[in-house]
């Protein structure tokens, strides 16, 4: 009797876990991206095919709005369990893969999107198997649209902006380093801190892409925007490992196939939304300051005494010369 009792216990014990696991599969996903966005609402279209392809009581949540923290707190979160997943932009994507930072801390080096995508694609099987090694599955790669100066007052050449005091990603200490060398002035903070720090005037100009500038409200207290693609702000949606593994087959390719259709229509939208987001806010005051060649060449020489800086800290150099390569080929391969 004492052992029919244990083993009705045990399997009794048995089947509520095994309920309880089944009730307990979740998906939570942190972004800086605001609710109802563009981003938001592909993660959320994302979310109803894991949902049912994953069945039963299986909860998938999104986090919008930097709710969870800045991008290096979501890796954070990520890898102690809090968080399973995160849409990040190459500044928290480089907490993770440091190399990932040659796609987007290369000022002025790409000249359009098509470059972005060919460099891209050339390095990202080599990409996505160090995040795998690192304990993370890439499952989209997306874009926001090119970083534009908003600053309160009206500038066009750098050297107007030495007066000025950015905000910099509080991660970002090489960015901050190089530009203090440079005469500029960083001011580190995290994204959710940015309005405030406009308002008060702790900075009074944003790198930021027209689109957020635009959803942030930037453009009312920073209304002159600099008309220069300084770089491409690059992102993927990672998830760890480990819930990657917990996913039985069927639903890993059910969200592999889904993730492709959103890394597609993400980039899409994004570029045109640039324009849009441009032109809205002119509608509402904003003023654009388009650079002369002679200031544009100013631009350029800029960059050019970055990169030799950039190489090895801010990007590390092997990535940055085979990005350099590639980049190379592609405007070759153009000219022929």
């Amino acid at each position: 009797m004492r052992n029919l009792a244990s083993g009705i216990l045990f399997c009794l014990g048995l089947i509520v876990a095994i309920g309880a696991s089944a009730a307990d599969k979740q998906l939570r996903l942190g972004t800086l991206a605001p609710k109802n966005s563009l981003y938001h609402r592909q993660l959320m279209e994302l979310g109803e095919v894991w949902r049912a392809a994953q069945g039963g009581n299986a909860k998938y949540l999104v986090y919008p709005d930097g709710s969870q923290g800045g991008e290096a707190e979501m890796v954070r979160r990520m890898r102690i369990g809090q968080l399973q997943g995160a849409l990040l932009s190459v500044v928290g994507l480089r907490e993770i893969e440091p190399s990932i930072s040659a796609l987007q801390n290369m000022p002025l080096l790409f000249k359009n999107w098509e470059e972005v995508d060919y460099v891209r694609e050339k390095i990202r099987p080599a990409m996505e198997k160090k995040f795998l090694d690192k304990g993370f599955v890439v499952l989209a790669w997306g874009d926001a649209g090119w970083v534009r100066f908003f600053s309160k007052e009206a500038a066009a050449r750098p050297e107007d902006y030495k007066k000025m005091k950015f905000f910099a990603w509080g991660s970002e200490a090489e960015q901050q380093s190089i530009m203090k060398s440079l005469g500029y002035t960083p001011v580190p903070l995290e994204t959710n801190d940015i309005l405030p720090a406009m308002q008060t005037g702790m900075i009074n100009v944003v790198p930021s892409t027209p689109y957020f500038a635009l959803a942030s409200q930037i453009y009312n207290i920073a209304p002159n925007m600099l008309d220069i693609n300084w770089a491409p702000i690059v992102g993927a949606l990672v998830v760890t490992r480990k819930a990657w593994d917990d996913m039985t087959p069927e639903v890993q390719k059910a969200l592999r196939l889904e993730s492709d259709k959103v890394s597609v229509q993400i980039r899409a939208k994004a570029r045109q939304e640039v324009d849009d987001a441009v032109d809205a806010m002119k509608k509402r005051g904003l003023v654009v300051n388009h650079p002369t060649p002679e200031q544009m060449r100013e631009w350029d020489e800029l960059a050019n005494k970055l990169y030799p800086r950039i190489r090895g800290t801010m990007v590390p150099a092997e990535i940055f010369d085979e990005v350099m390569m590639h980049l190379k080929n592609y405007r070759a391969g153009k000219r022929n």
